[in-house]
């Protein structure tokens, strides 16, 4: 670590803002939503390490989980089951929360000198001094671990499947110093999900989850190149790289146009899985919602970049909801 690194460092420890409170809490991080739970009602002792798994920002374990459940609705769909097994659909979300949880410490300790010079990052935990990089490793290692132990509950080529994805979660902090599209290894990383559920209700991949994987990989793309316009200035002075800068001046465009394609991809996943018109309904629900949010982007406004990001959650319960809708309905009328 440089010496202006550790002098912006310990100036952020030693601001005001992050100093300890009386009741032994700290305050919550500066791009947290204001009265979340952890601020709230967290123990003080733990609070620093929810805010490093990200518990306090629940929108990345939503972006996470729903392309996990879709994967295994939609091989239900081609079963001719008349809903997702439940204790499949718990277990992704068991493995969702930690082991974005796991990724987010993760990308932290790798960050943790270019966090604490961007405004937006110094009050996360290891760069105000809350967690030691130290603790943030075995914290990282403790999440993993019981990631593994859901992750064993599947088949083989499920267990085998997930543990390939480690490579592409340990390089993912590392893109942006070298490639402006950090933004796909995020989204190839992001989504393994979309093949792991159909894998671990059939067994092996085809088609439909390719496609769906694509899809979602294309989505992300879109939905973080939005997010990751909050810190293009600091990016410049960093000297990092993102989708933000590489689109220059059209940023809708390109955000749109990834869209489009992830959900074409969609509907193409949906035709080959044997899905019927409500699945198809909801896809068009999806990108009118996806179309409010490149009509409305205005990238010079932070906030107005984060509301959309976070408007992916809905994109993401939509499609569950028209793929399960899709299962019961079918089953229901004798379609399946």
């Amino acid at each position: 670590m440089s010496d202006e690194d550790r002098s912006a460092m310990a100036a952020h420890a030693a601001s005001p803002d992050l100093e300890p409170r009386r009741d032994g809490g700290t305050p919550a991080v500066a791009d947290a939503p204001a009265g979340n739970w952890v601020d709230l009602y967290a123990p003080a002792a733990w609070r620093p390490y929810l805010r490093l798994a990200r518990m306090d920002r629940p929108i990345g374990t939503w972006l996470l989980l729903f392309p996990c459940w879709w994967s295994v609705t939609l091989a239900e769909v081609s079963n001719g089951r008349p809903y997702p097994d439940l204790k499949m659909l718990a277990l992704f979300a068991i493995g969702a929360i930690v082991m974005r949880g796991a990724g987010c410490a993760y990308n932290d300790y790798v960050d943790r000198e270019y966090d604490a010079r961007v405004a937006r990052t110094a009050s996360r935990p290891i760069p105000s001094g809350q967690v030691s990089p130290e603790a943030a490793l075995v914290f990282v290692v403790a999440l993993s671990l019981i990631g593994f132990l859901v992750l064993i509950w599947f088949n083989l080529f499920t267990i085998m499947l997930g543990i390939s994805s480690l490579a592409l979660v340990a390089i993912y902090p590392y893109m942006k110093r070298f490639t402006y599209w950090p933004q796909a290894v995020l989204g190839l990383a992001f989504n393994w999900g979309a093949l792991m559920g159909w894998a671990a209700v059939k067994g092996s991949l085809a088609l439909p989850a390719l496609l769906l994987y694509a899809g979602c990989v294309l989505w992300t793309i879109g939905y973080d190149t939005i997010y990751a316009h909050q810190d293009t200035d600091d990016d410049l002075l960093l000297g990092l790289k993102s989708t933000a800068l590489t689109f220059g001046p059209d940023p809708p465009f390109w955000v749109g146009s990834f869209y489009v394609a992830a959900l074409l991809l969609w509907i193409a996943a949906g035709f080959l899985a044997g899905t019927h018109l409500v699945f198809f309904f909801g896809v068009a629900l999806v990108g009118l919602q996806m179309a409010w949010q490149v009509s409305t982007l205005d990238t010079s406004d932070p906030k107005n970049c984060l509301r959309r990001f976070r408007a992916n959650r809905d994109v993401g319960a939509a499609i569950f909801l028209a793929l399960l809708a899709d299962t019961l309905i079918s089953w229901w009328a004798g379609l399946s």
